[in-house]
């Protein structure tokens, strides 16, 4: 019971950060109404959706529902792989319509409170500061921003990261190995983000040990990057894929961490609009709280001694610094901003394109540096004692809550969604033409020209295990672009197939003598009954 009463302060924080910036209807697993809604949270939605409707996908980790016939690995589509193996053998079980970005938010959140309170449990002066400590890394901006990229809301990974590392005890690669397991069936910049943190942790163990401990950490590291070479081989990472080559395009702006870049995430500090793909992906504004945590931190630092605890974590997270050097410089990339403006460019050589083209949104990987720069901070407020810490910690929280208190709003209102399921296919002669249809083609082979549009028409076709010959993917195989270029050139000439509704996007014209048929505003052929050869008997 008293243990029971000791966390309950702590569990307060997930469900108080979850109430304040989501709306709290989307923890309804059948809750779908506020996804597929053209965002990538709707893509997250529908990857698993398709998924767990393919009666062929068994383990596979990919569907062929989507992208039909080449198929897409669940990954692509920004669905959750980790989800998808949780779930699969309860999809009988399931509503027809799941949902479980909503759980997977708050069960999040949970983890992200758990992982932060392990980090400061041995420098926190008292519970109220414990608990201070903890909130405030919880409340990095960033980590509520990422509300249209689900798996990526998974910082806790980080956190556990810097846990394994800064706990000596638990820096054994059998520990490392469910880290570096689970990351890798989350999300893949994820990986590269705690893969550099492991490679500098392993690092520091091998450098640290001699004889069979060392023997072992060496082992183990081995062990490490056979198991992710193997894991990334079963998400899909062994394709051929075309290369995107904008690497620098989403990168992160010098101002980042004191620009809000949205005027309305800040309702403290001025926001000055970046460049375009710069402000979401290249989002790292601390907030008004954590700002001002930094300069209290840094006077602290100056004229209060570092207890013994802190200064051991100092030298642990000295280990750390090229991976923090070296995922800071590719978020910041070779095409630098600030405040808006772009500086001058910085040619890289050719050959380093296609590595560099797996981190093309690389403003995402200042995390890590952002949160250990949030827990220096922290640990050295603590220093300020029972008195003082607890206090000004809270008055810290305040100052966050306050400040972030617009983006707050925005995100809550973005998870609403009404109650309304499907807003663009209203139609019932949607759910006939379907029923009538052997399989999808989207022409052009392009659903961002209307992504909602297409995950409403796509979430009813796999609902019913009818396959669609797009989706938008994270990667795309280069098989998969020439057979969309034959569909478009045969489309074009004339050649329909038989039992498949072709949806029309942006002003595609239909071929001669194609009927076309418009239900809510969308543009369609109807799938065309397929004849059988008659018999050599009933010709005669």
């Amino acid at each position: 019971m008293h243990r029971a009463l000791a966390i309950l302060p702590f569990a307060l924080i997930p469900a108080a950060l979850f109430a304040l910036f989501f709306h709290v209807a989307i923890l309804d697993p059948s809750h779908i109404g506020w996804l597929i809604r053209g965002s990538d949270n709707g893509e997250n939605a529908l990857g698993l959706h398709a998924y767990l409707h393919d009666a062929t996908a068994a383990w596979s980790l990919r569907t062929s529902l989507l992208n039909a016939p080449e198929g897409v690995p669940l990954l692509f589509t920004d669905s959750n792989p980790l989800i998808g193996l949780v779930t699969r053998p309860f999809a009988p079980l399931l509503p027809r319509d799941a949902q479980f970005v909503g759980p997977w938010f708050l069960l999040c959140l949970v983890l992200q409170a758990a992982f932060a309170a392990a980090l400061l449990r041995r420098h926190a002066p008292d519970r109220l500061a414990l608990w201070a400590g903890t909130a405030l890394l919880c409340l990095l901006p960033t980590l509520f921003n990422r509300i249209i990229h689900a798996n990526l809301f998974a910082h806790w990974l980080i956190l556990a990261a810097l846990w394994l590392h800064l706990e000596p005890r638990q820096g054994h690669a059998r520990w490392w190995l469910p880290l570096l397991a689970v990351t890798a069936l989350v999300h893949s910049y994820l990986l590269v983000m705690i893969g550099a943190l492991w490679a500098c942790a392993t690092a520091s163990r091998i450098a640290g040990t001699h004889g069979p401990p060392r023997r072992s950490a060496i082992s183990g590291a081995a062990a490490a990057l056979v198991l992710v070479a193997a894991l990334a081989w079963w998400l899909g990472a062994g394709g051929r894929y075309a290369l995107a080559g904008n690497y620098g395009a989403f990168a992160m702006p010098l101002d980042a961490l004191v620009n809000p870049g949205n005027p309305s995430f800040s309702t403290l500090l001025p926001a000055t609009l970046q460049r375009e793909g710069r402000g979401f992906e290249g989002f790292q504004y601390l907030g008004a709280g954590l700002l001002a945590l930094l300069l209290i931190a840094a006077v602290v630092a100056v004229v209060r001694p570092r207890p013994a605890a802190e200064r051991i974590m100092h030298r642990r997270l000295l280990w750390l610094v090229p991976a923090f050097a070296a995922l800071t410089l590719l978020a910041i990339s070779n095409y630098p901003d600030i405040a808006g403006h772009r500086l001058p460019r910085i040619a890289l050589p050719a050959i380093l394109a296609p590595a560099l083209d797996m981190v093309r949104a690389s403003g995402r990987l200042f995390w890590p540096v952002a949160y250990a720069l949030v827990l220096l901070a922290v640990v050295a407020a603590y220093r300020l004692g029972r008195d003082r810490a607890g206090l000004v910690l809270m008055a810290l929280i305040a100052l966050q809550i306050a400040d972030l208190s617009g983006m707050a709003t925005a995100l809550r209102t973005l998870t609403h969604g009404g109650d309304t399921t499907f807003v663009r296919t209203r139609d019932p002669r949607w759910g006939a033409a379907l029923a009538h249809a052997r399989d999808v083609a989207v022409l052009p082979a392009e659903p961002t020209h209307d992504l909602q549009l297409f995950q409403e028409v796509a979430w009813r076709a796999t609902s019913a295990a009818k396959p669609v010959r797009a989706v938008y993917a994270a990667r795309t195989p280069r098989v998969t672009q020439v057979r969309a270029a034959a569909d478009l050139a045969g489309f074009r000439a004339g050649r329909l197939r038989c039992g498949r509704l072709y949806l029309l996007l942006d002003a595609e014209p239909a071929p001669p003598g194609a009927a076309v048929t418009t239900l809510n505003g969308a543009r369609i052929i109807w799938p065309q009954v397929c004849r059988r050869p008659s018999s050599p008997r009933s010709a005669s």
